[in-house]
């Protein structure tokens, strides 16, 4: 639900994209501020080891009655299913024409439009510029059988690459998920973020490396350097079922 990273710079490095806009964001409100909100009202934190934070009760409901009970408590009216079909900006107030023949009246607009075409009809005609869209945070799906044979095996801290086209590398350290369609987990999440509109240029087709033990300098040129093999036997008896002739595979 936030970020373990308390100083707005570094914050938005977190962001492939709109780290200048949210800077001065951060310098208003940031991840401090939310977990003292948060905590305020009673819902205590906790942080994983790469900086994500979840509420202690490991529930998302514990997130959701949170802001539903503050909202009740600040006297929000909340209204669902409520479509806005225009919006008209005049001398700092907005006028919401809704579906049903209502109108709305504001002096401050927040627009949360999400992938919806009419959000972003709305938005342009206020002015602001709209980038095309395209899908984020996502899993990688590779047509390897024998990577595929190793479904459900999580490694939790390894270094994944990844080369798309002319895009220069992109890289990522983190807990690894093979899945039965090929790989999951933060690290390639986070990739997919990173590679967003690269991935999507080239039609999702990309090279994928994951360098599965990232505390040893690659390339490990062979299988027979003791202290490399010893490493190796270490990962293969805390993450069964590593197959042996991976240690040597080029994944």
């Amino acid at each position: 639900m936030t970020h373990a990273c308390f100083e707005p710079a570094l914050l938005i490095q977190h962001y492939p994209r709109g780290g200048k806009a949210l800077r001065g964001a951060f310098s208003r409100f940031q991840p401090r501020d939310t977990v003292d909100w948060f905590e305020g009202r009673g819902v205590r934190l906790k942080t994983e080891a790469d900086g994500r934070m979840f509420p202690t009760t490991d529930d998302s409901a514990t997130i959701v009655e949170c802001l539903m009970r503050s909202a009740r408590t600040a006297g929000v009216d909340l209204q669902t299913g409520v479509a806005v079909t225009a919006i008209r900006h005049h001398q700092g107030q907005f006028e919401l024409a809704l579906k049903d023949g209502r109108f709305l009246e504001c002096d401050r607009l927040l627009l949360a439009t999400g992938s919806n075409p009419q959000g972003h009809r709305l938005a342009h005609h206020l002015g602001h510029g709209i980038e095309s869209p395209v899908p984020s945070l996502f899993t990688f799906t590779i047509a390897d059988a024998k990577l595929r044979e190793l479904a459900g095996v999580a490694v939790d801290h390894a270094t994944v690459r990844l080369m798309v086209a002319s895009a220069k590398p992109l890289e990522q350290t983190g807990a690894v998920l093979v899945t039965h369609w090929g790989l999951s987990g933060p690290a390639v999440l986070k990739l997919s973020a990173w590679g967003a509109r690269a991935l999507h240029a080239q039609q999702y087709c990309a090279t994928v490396e994951i360098n599965w033990l990232p505390q040893w300098k690659l390339p490990i040129t062979s299988c027979s350097e003791p202290s490399a093999d010893a490493a190796w036997q270490r990962s293969i008896a805390t993450h069964p079922p590593f197959p042996c002739p991976a240690v040597c595979g080029n994944i």
